[in-house]
């Protein structure tokens, strides 16, 4: 979409910095960073602040933001949408050789029938629009933010993990190597054991990698150096409010953005259709002037006229036809996108539940039993009651579960990321 150059510096009414379009410079109005570096959301709001008004595309969109506000209330300012020609007045000066030699002519049209009113009202029912437009890129963001800050929380858990199996591993290698130097054991047990210890490192550094690429797109994602650290403080397991689904819908239908703008368009259309139906009016030009330098008749002789032009032929009856199919089809379109949004917040929702309930399982009862058998198999071998092939096999299945703890919580935070951008307002 073009955007009119304009050197002229805009104020915002509540910060003291200035907006100066064509300028390659971030928004500092009422788009500065969030200072604070610890709970979540701190973290979408420093993003909203910092990564809309920075990205390129997104300063974009605000500026246009900013002057399809102005359109409405400064006549001199080019609005980024066409809207239809208003009534202008126009001053003409001629000079000819016939008599008069000179003329001044003033042409001023008159608006009847509400003409100027309902231009104006088209003008503002599409302001909000690109206001729709910036809400929706602020929700995407918000849920890229939130996926990418548990992105982080997952990849350390992980990495914390690795360090719990290293520390493990080395346990049991002592155990082997204690038990191969009693003659009890064979050496194969110690190189296996070895091999449980080097596998764990390279994990580990795996994981620590991870750590880092994961932390490098949260800090893309929020316009800061690559190595900036943050202090993670909600976890993957913080609670959600316990709203029903009834109350989700009712939301929905209310903040979804595809519905605000279809239902903002309607009112686009009605203001368009409103205005063709006022050009059918008569239109009315009244001209006045004076004539000068006509010897030997006169020097000054003022003159003018009314004009009426009577639309017979031109009723706009195909636009308002148009427009009128346009509102219907946009009306239909209303239901579909409410039985469509319906439709996936309850998914949503039941997708959320179910995520919710694999984490408490796994949390109440898989968990504890999968790290019980590896300490009782653990002590079991250092007792020299069982081999280290039943270690190894006890261990294997508490790493699983671990691990598909920590994947469970990740996608039950994708559900709610999913669930909050459905529904188009922040649910905590």
């Amino acid at each position: 979409m073009p955007f009119p150059q304009n050197p002229a510096s805009l104020s915002c009414p509540y910060h003291s910095a200035n907006i100066r379009d064509g300028s390659s410079a971030p928004l500092p109005c009422c788009f500065s960073q969030f200072p604070s570096r610890h709970l979540l959301k701190l973290l979408i709001h420093h993003s909203r602040k910092g990564f809309l008004s920075r990205k390129p595309w997104t300063l974009q969109l605000g500026r246009t933001w900013i002057w399809s506000q102005l359109a409405c209330v400064k006549p001199s300012v080019k609005p980024a949408f066409r809207l239809p020609p208003a009534a202008e007045s126009t001053v003409s000066f001629g000079a000819a050789r016939d008599l008069p030699h000179e003329s001044l002519l003033v042409d001023q049209p008159l608006e009847l029938g509400g003409l100027r009113g309902r231009r104006i009202e088209l003008a503002r029912s599409e302001v909000p629009l690109a206001s729709i437009e910036y809400a929706t890129l602020e929700r995407q963001v918000r849920r890229k933010v939130r996926e990418a800050y548990f992105g982080v929380v997952l990849a350390r858990g992980v990495t914390a993990f690795q360090i719990r199996l290293l520390e493990i591993a080395k346990r049991l290698q002592e155990v082997a190597q204690t038990r191969f130097e009693a003659g009890d054991v064979p050496q194969l047990e110690t190189v296996q054991a070895d091999l449980i210890v080097a596998r764990a490192e390279t994990d580990l550094i795996v994981s620590r990698q991870q750590e880092r690429t994961a932390l490098g797109l949260l800090n893309i994602l929020l316009n800061e150096p690559v190595p900036t650290d943050w202090e993670l403080v909600t976890p993957m397991d913080a609670p959600f409010s316990s709203v029903s689904m009834e109350e989700l819908i009712l939301r929905a239908q209310q903040s979804n953005p595809e519905l605000q703008h279809l239902t903002q368009e309607q009112k686009v259309e009605e203001a368009r259709r409103s205005l063709l139906q006022a050009q059918r009016t008569p239109k009315v030009t009244l001209q006045f002037g004076s004539d000068f330098n006509a010897p030997p008749d006169f020097r000054v002789g003022p003159r003018g006229q009314i004009a009426v032009e009577l639309p017979l032929f031109s009723r706009n009856q195909g636009e308002l036809a148009q427009s009128q199919a346009t509102s219907r089809f946009l009306e239909s379109e209303v239901r579909a996108n409410r039985r469509a949004v319906a439709g996936r917040l309850q998914a949503a929702y039941l997708d959320l539940a179910a995520r919710q309930k694999q984490v408490e399982l796994y949390h109440d009862r898989l968990l504890p039993a999968g790290r019980k058998l590896a300490e009782m198999a653990e002590e079991s071998y250092r007792s020299g009651k069982s081999g280290i092939l039943n270690v190894l096999d006890a261990q294997r299945s508490a790493r699983q579960l671990e691990r598909e703890y920590l994947d469970s919580l990740f996608a039950m935070q994708s559900r709610f990321a999913e669930l909050e951008e459905t529904i188009g307002a922040p649910l905590n």
